[in-house]
């Protein structure tokens, strides 16, 4: 099941965005292959690892080179996020591994990029999306910063843009017959996000002024507010006849309301606001508001969200041996992507085996 089944990938196994990438590419029924170190122990509960096995392979033995040459020979996509030169230095850079098929499609993710001042140099999520404009932009005015969850570097800007590259080149492959190597940097991929930002700062309606702008928590009518019971609940009434509607059932009455988009008023604004949310519990303001057009919703956590009405109904998350998993997403209309499996070990052999298996009968794509 799923709109890539047929395709072969090796994934050489790392941290965050390059498992990421390969996880959604077998939530879309490709075949793909996890290479481990040997010893490396492979955890059921491992969300990330799901939908795929798990092969041990020393890669920095003639052996293990041998063996993932083998498996490449008939992949269509390999994925590694290793520093710049690993992959060389262990006999399985694009030249190597192109050398026995030329159509791969060899997917390389790091923070800096393969090239740059930078490119050799350690880092994680934050320092990616420091240097790209976006880390200043989180937080309130007159805070440092707070570190974000790594949505933005590892997962945005790095892993979901590999996965667009990859993507990109397996649909190019069947016009020239020929693979690419994909260079995807998380700082590169951030700055793209960004590039709404760049284009508002462009027309004057953005500052690079933190917490004094539309969307970083200036606005009164955008963001989040503590109910009585301690919980929370994010508003984001940006159009005017959304604010309407979140003025009337509120109760923001007053001339003090009336100039929604006057910065000079937002101060005072959300301080009024701040107060009446403070009045009622969450769930009475969901009561009042939920599914209206106010544009509210509860701000929940991780153990909340997956009975969220809205979420069960859409089965946005799946339950597997126990374990809780976002679903496959975006959703297909004739390749639906099936339930996601657990992560599980597999020899060298049994996945030779399998994809010789797959491989017979099979026209090789022109």
């Amino acid at each position: 099941m799923g709109p890539l089944q047929g395709i072969k990938v090796v994934e050489m196994s790392g941290i965050g965005p390059a498992p990421f990438c390969a996880m959604v590419l077998a939530d879309y029924g490709a075949e793909v292959v996890r290479l481990v170190r040997p010893g490396t122990t492979v955890d059921t509960r491992d969300v990330l690892s799901r939908s795929r096995p798990t092969v041990e392979v020393d890669i920095s033995t003639e052996k293990g080179q041998a063996s993932v040459l083998q498996l490449v020979e008939q992949a269509d996509i390999l994925i590694e996020g290793f520093r710049p030169g690993v992959m060389e230095k262990n006999r399985l850079g694009p030249a190597d591994c192109m050398a026995v098929n030329p159509r791969l499609i060899y997917g390389r993710m790091t923070g800096w990029g393969q090239f740059g001042p930078l490119a050799h140099a350690a880092g994680h999520d934050i320092n990616y999306i420091a240097i790209t404009g976006a880390l200043n932009s989180i937080g309130r005015r007159d805070e440092t910063p707070p570190p974000p969850i790594n949505f933005v570097g590892d997962f945005g800007g790095g892993g979901m843009l590999l996965l667009v590259g990859v993507l990109a080149a397996l649909a190019e492959v069947s016009k020239s017959g020929l693979g690419q190597v994909i260079d995807a940097a998380m700082s590169d991929g951030t700055s793209l996000l960004a590039t709404f930002i760049h284009g508002l700062k462009a027309l004057g309606h953005w500052s690079s002024e933190r917490g004094s702008n539309l969307l970083d928590g200036a606005a009164p009518f955008y963001d989040t507010y503590r109910c009585a019971d301690g919980r929370f609940v994010a508003l984001g009434a940006i159009e005017p006849k959304f604010y309407q509607e979140l003025r009337m059932r509120c109760g923001f009455e007053g001339s003090l309301f009336d100039e929604q988009m006057d910065p000079r008023c937002w101060a005072a604004q959300k301080q009024a606001i701040s107060g009446i949310i403070a009045t009622r519990t969450r769930d009475e303001w969901c009561a009042l508001l939920e599914g209206t057009d106010a544009c509210f919703a509860p701000v929940l956590d991780w153990d909340e969200a997956p009975m969220h009405e809205h979420n069960l109904a859409r089965e946005t998350f799946v339950t597997v041996e126990g374990v809780i998993h976002p679903s496959p997403a975006p959703r297909f209309s004739r390749t639906s992507p099936g339930v996601p499996q657990p992560a599980h070990t597999m020899s060298l052999q049994e996945v030779m085996h399998r994809w010789e298996g797959s491989a017979k009968g099979i026209e090789r794509r022109s």
